[in-house]
C-alpha cells in the first residue's frame, strides 16, 4: 500500500522544541498531515525512552502504535487513520579528522526497544545522553556507524541533512568531499542519505557518486505543525522490514515530498548580519567575503553541490524516484488572508478545510482545486493550483535565515542574482 513516512523528528527533550512533541502530539498531527509512519525521534534520551515504553505498544513487526488510553477525540473524522511509530534518533558527532573539526549529524532507526537500549548503553559510555534529545558525542561518525551495526544489525544509520554547512557529511564548514572519506570501509552500510531542507533530489542527481543511494526527505520537526514539511512516499507493507528494504533497494520507495529548497535557511551563500545574500558566482567573484563588512560569508548548499558535482544542472536519468514540492497549507492560507501563519483566522480555515477534504497532504497534492473552490475557499484553491504548477516567487534563504516564499506577489531578492556557478 502507498503511504507517507517522516522518519526524522524531535521530542520535547530536544533543545528548542515544543512541549507538544509528545507521543500524543505526534499521533494527532500525523493524522492531520496525512502521515502513516512517524519517527519517534530522540530514542537516545533516557526519559523519552521511558515515556515511549509507557505509551507505545508493538503493533507489527518493528513498529509501534499509541496505546488506546492516550488517544484523544480531537482528530476530525475525515483525517482519522492508524499511525505507526518507528524508533528513531538523531546523533551529533563532533571530532577531529584529517586536521579539521568535523560536525556530522546522523539519523538512526532501530527495530525494537531492546536494540535501542543496547545502542544507548554503548553511547552512554562516550557522552551524556540526558543532556539533550539530540546528544553531542566526541565520536567519529564512522565509529558511530560501527556501534549501530554491532549492537543492532537490522538498524540503519542515515547521514542527516547532508549539505547543511556546519553539521553534515558534505557541509562546507565541517564536512567531507565524499561518503567514503567519512565512513571509510563501512561505507557499504550507508544505503540512504537525507537531502535536507535546502536541497532537493534534482540537486543531488548532479553527483554520480550518489546514484546507488536512496535520497530521502524528512521534516526534522521541532513542533507538531512542522511535521511532514518534507516526507517520503513508500509503497510497501507497513512494517519495519519492508521500510528498511525500501530504503536500501529503492524497491517500494516512490519518492519524496519536498520543501522548496530555496526556502531552506542555508540554500544560498551570504552573511545574515549584513543582510547579504549571494549566488555562488558572486561569492567567488568577491573572494568569499561579505561586500559590506569584509568577513567570510557562509557558503550555502547551492554552492557546495555545484563544487562537488560532476554533472550539469538539470541532469536526470531513468530510475530516480520522483518528487513533489509543496508549501505548507497554513502558509498558503496565511497569504490568502494577509495574516500571520499563527493567527486564529488561519487556524479556523485550516480546520474547516481538513473537515471538508481530509488531511493536509491530500489537500495539497490530490483534492481537485474545484472542490476546494466550491467549499468556499476560491483563493486557497487558486494558490494550491499555482503551487502545483510551481508558479511561485522565492527569495532564497542564506546563513541561517529561511527564504521567503510567496504565491501572489514577488518578493525582494536582496543581492542574489541567481547566476549559474562558475565551476
Amino acid at each position: 500500500m502507498k503511504y507517507i513516512a517522516d522518519f526524522h523528528v524531535h521530542s520535547k527533550y530536544s533543545r528548542a522544541t515544543s512541549p507538544d512533541m509528545s507521543p500524543e502530539g505526534l499521533w494527532k498531527w500525523s493524522q492531520l498531515k496525512g502521515i502513516r509512519v512517524i519517527g519517534t525521534g530522540d530514542f537516545t534520551h533516557p526519559q523519552w525512552v521511558k515515556e515511549l515504553q509507557e505509551k507505545l505498544e508493538l503493533s507489527g513487526e518493528g513498529l509501534f502504535s499509541l496505546k488506546e488510553k492516550f488517544r484523544s477525540e480531537t482528530v476530525p473524522g475525515s483525517c482519522r487513520t492508524d499511525i505507526s511509530f518507528i524508533l528513531s534518533a538523531e546523533i551529533s558527532c563532533i571530532y577531529s579528522k584529517n586536521g579539521k573539526t568535523r560536525k556530522i549529524h546522523s539519523i538512526v532507526i532501530a527495530p525494537s526497544f531492546d536494540d535501542v537500549l543496547r545502542i544507548n548503553k554503548r553511547l552512554s559510555a562516550i557522552g551524556n545522553l540526558s543532556a539533550d534529545g539530540r546528544p553531542i558525542l566526541g565520536l567519529d561518525a564512522r565509529e558511530l556507524l560501527r556501534i549501530v551495526i554491532e549492537e543492532s544489525p537490522d538498524a540503519l544509520l542515515i547521514p542527516a541533512h547532508i549539505w547543511t554547512p556546519h553539521f553534515s557529511v558534505f557541509g562546507a564548514a565541517s564536512g567531507f568531499d565524499s561518503i567514503e572519506e567519512c565512513f571509510g570501509e563501512l561505507t557499504p552500510h550507508i544505503y540512504a542519505l537525507e537531502t535536507g531542507l535546502s536541497s532537493d533530489p534534482a540537486m543531488n542527481w548532479r553527483l554520480s557518486a550518489l546514484d546507488s543511494i536512496t535520497l530521502i526527505s524528512n521534516s526534522d520537526a521541532h513542533s507538531p505543525r512542522k511535521l511532514g514539511r518534507e516526507a517520503n512516499i513508500l509503497d510497501t507493507e507497513i512494517s519495519y522490514a519492508s521500510i528498511v528494504s525500501a530504503l536500501k533497494t529503492r524497491r517500494g520507495f516512490d519518492g519524496t515530498i519536498e520543501f522548496y529548497p530555496e526556502e531552506g535557511k542555508y540554500h544560498a551563500d551570504g552573511h545574515r548580519a549584513c543582510g547579504v545574500c549571494l549566488s555562488p558566482e558572486e561569492t567567488i567573484r568577491r573572494n568569499y567575503l561579505c561586500p559590506v563588512c569584509g568577513k567570510k560569508v557562509t557558503v550555502g548548499v547551492l554552492h557546495r553541490v555545484a563544487k562537488l558535482a560532476d554533472r550539469n544542472d538539470g541532469f536526470r536519468t531513468e530510475g530516480f524516484p520522483p518528487y513533489r514540492s509543496i508549501i505548507p497549507l497554513e502558509e498558503i492560507i496565511a497569504e490568502t488572508r494577509s495574516v500571520g501563519v499563527n493567527s486564529k483566522a488561519v487556524e479556523k480555515v485550516y480546520g474547516q478545510l481538513l473537515e471538508d477534504h481530509g488531511n493536509e497532504f491530500g489537500i495539497l497534492l490530490e483534492v481537485p482545486v474545484q472542490d476546494i473552490e466550491q467549499s468556499g475557499f476560491p483563493k486557497v484553491a487558486e494558490a494550491i493550483a499555482r503551487m502545483r504548477e510551481n508558479r511561485i516567487f522565492i527569495a532564497p534563504g542564506y546563513d541561517g535565515e529561511f527564504g521567503k516564499i510567496k504565491i501572489f506577489e514577488e518578493v525582494k531578492r536582496k543581492e542574489f542574482k541567481g547566476q549559474e556557478p562558475l565551476f
